[in-house]
Formats: structure tokens, sequence, C-alpha cells
């Protein structure tokens, strides 16, 4: 599987179509850079990609691994080899993940040391490593399970920043000994992971030309969450729901999904046409 050969491919069947890099772009809710790394070799259409491309250059996606048109009799022969290269791919990125995770491992680790010695060294005892030491631990178990589960990584992230939030905020509570760390933390957690979830099930839903759909609905989604926050914060502490800074804020996230959803309108219907 020649990325360069690929790449020329994508340019020509791009072109027999009479289609610009830009136009393909916007077919695909990507931009013409990624279109451009493509056709020159440097990078590869992600996997949640290549059916709607296939679709728009007319090909298969054994023809796209190829980088050439196929005859029945080629593709039968090319289509294990595909299946090889693909595997081979997976693989090097598995194992990028691992030297990655092990590397960040080491660096917390290294982090969660400094602050230990320094603690013992100005103290005599463990006092506020404790909490920098807390956060690292927590962010690890977030983070490094996520990267090791390849595709399935963001929904075990977030599996885990659901599962770990609520007894972080209350060890940092002690260790703070501020019992509110824990009350305002979980009240402002519970709207940022749904927030969170419901992101990640939207992209998951509208992707490829879609993609549109799904970033006019994030920001409908973030302007709400903007919302939730205010609200539980002056409620909790006893301040003005909204501020200035805060009205702008939702109103820009408010415009900018009207026009996410707007030009996914223009589009189809341009499409249509």
């Amino acid at each position: 599987m020649n990325q360069t050969t690929i790449g020329a491919f994508i340019a020509a069947r791009r072109k027999a179509r009479d289609l610009t890099q830009l136009q393909l772009a916007r077919k695909l809710n990507i931009t013409d850079r990624a279109v451009s790394k493509w056709e020159t070799g440097k990078s590869m259409p992600d996997a949640s990609i290549m059916l709607p491309l296939c679709d728009i250059l007319g090909i298969t996606v054994n023809e796209l691994l190829s980088g050439e048109e196929l005859t029945q009799e080629e593709a039968e022969g090319k289509a294990d080899e595909n299946l090889l290269a693909l595997r081979r791919k997976d693989e090097r990125a598995v194992r990028w993940n691992r030297v990655t995770a092990i590397a960040l491992s080491a660096l917390m680790l290294v982090g969660m040391l400094t602050c230990l010695i320094c603690d013992l060294s100005i103290s005599g005892t463990l006092t506020w490593s404790l909490v920098p030491v807390s956060s690292i631990l927590y962010a690890w178990m977030v983070i490094v399970p996520a990267m090791l589960m390849g595709g399935k990584g963001l929904y075990v992230g977030l599996g885990a920043l659901t599962a770990l939030t609520i007894p972080y905020l209350f060890v940092l509570s002690r260790l703070l000994h501020v019992a509110r760390v824990l009350s305002i933390g979980a009240a402002v957690a519970a709207p940022v992971l749904v927030f969170l979830w419901a992101t990640a099930f939207v992209f998951r839903a509208y992707g490829g030309r879609r993609r549109l759909i799904a970033w006019g609905v994030f920001c409908t989604l973030a302007a709400l969450l903007e919302i939730a926050i205010n609200l539980t914060l002056s409620h909790m502490l006893d301040e003005p729901e909204f501020g200035i800074w805060d009205a702008l804020t939702i109103a820009f996230l408010l415009l900018a999904s009207g026009g996410c959803l707007v030009r996914y309108a223009v589009r189809g219907h341009s499409a249509a046409g």
C-alpha cells in the first residue's frame, strides 16, 4: 500500500470527475489542505471517510487502497494484500500509542516524584505535594488507558472520566480541607460530562458529509453548557447569573451553530440542484 501511488490515483480520479481539491473537500466536510496531503502522499484518508470518498470518486475501497482501477480478477487478488497492509498500519499505530503512553507515564511519574521530593525537603513531611500527585494520577487513569485502546479510546477515556471525577473531587476536598470543592465540583462536572458524551455521540452519528450538522449541534450544546454552569455557580456562590462576557459567548456559540446549519442546508440544496 503505497501512499504516493494512492495519492496520485485520488488526484487522477478527482480530475476525471471535474472536481477541484476545494470542491472535493467541501463534499466531505474537510479542508482542502487534507485533500492536498492525500494527493501528495503525505497522509491517507481516515477510515471513517473512505466510503464517502470512494462514492464521490466512483471507485471501490479496494481500488483506493491499491491506487489503481482493478478488474474483477485483479480486485480478488488485491483484497488480501490490502487487508494485510491495513493490519500492518493498525499494528504500527498500536505500537506508536504504546510508546507514547509509556513516555507520558514516565513523564508523569517524574512529575509526581519531583513534587514529593520537594515537599519532603521543604516541609519534612507530605503536605501540598499530595494535591498535584493526586491530580496527575487522575489524569493518568483517564488519558493512558484511552491511548492504549486505539479506536475505542475516546469512549474508554470518557468512561474513566465519568467514573473517576467524583472520587477525585472527594480526595481533593479532603486534602484541601474544603468541603465545597466536592459539592461545587460535582455540580459543575455533571453538565460537563453530559456535554462531552453528547458531543462524542453527535460526531459519531454525523460524520463525513454531515459534519457541519455535528458542529452546529456542538455549538448549541456548548451554549447550553455555558448557561448550565452559570446558573449552577450563581446558585451555589450567590453571584450574578450572567455577565457581559457570558452573554457574548452564548450569543457567539448560537450564531456559529446557526451558521453551520445554514451552510449545510445551502450545500445540500446546491448538491441537489
